[in-house]
């Protein structure tokens, strides 16, 4: 391999290293500006030809973005909707039935954690996080919780 200079040794002495006269290359005003500068002709104009084709929503900022990654959900279920949708489980086979009382696997019908709202009308044996109200309900009407 051959040793090549480098090209800035090479620009040594050229006075402006290869960027033409000497007010270009002294920034972005050469170019006309960064990002949305220009066509707005002066003072506090709008841009005429970018509204005209893109509309009055493309100039400035809109909305925001919510931190997802920071922010965990947990997907809850109240005593009382689980009440209402029991047969509906039972026919997609999401919760067992064993004598009076019915299994729920929370995982399975795709929840978290159940909460304590409502009253329980049924047994229930079941298997996931509760909250201590609903901890106490389920235990009253004769259930009860198995954590995972």
């Amino acid at each position: 391999m051959i040793n090549k200079r480098k090209k800035l040794s090479r620009y040594r002495g050229s006075h402006t290293h290869g960027g033409g006269a000497k007010k270009k290359r002294r920034g972005s005003g050469h170019r006309g500006g960064v990002g949305m500068a220009g066509s707005g002709k002066r003072a506090d104009h709008k841009k005429p030809m970018v509204l005209k084709l893109y509309g009055k929503n493309y100039l400035g900022k809109h909305g925001f973005k919510r931190p997802l990654n920071k922010v965990k959900y947990e997907r809850t279920l109240n005593i009382e909707d689980l009440d209402k949708k029991i047969d509906f489980y039972l026919q997609n086979k999401l919760v067992e039935k064993e004598k009076d009382s019915y299994i729920v696997n929370l995982n399975k019908i795709g929840f978290d954690k159940l909460l304590g709202s409502g009253k329980p009308l049924n047994k229930y044996k079941i298997i996931g996080k509760a909250s201590e109200k609903a901890k106490l309900k389920v235990e009253e009407s004769g259930g009860s919780i198995e954590e995972k």
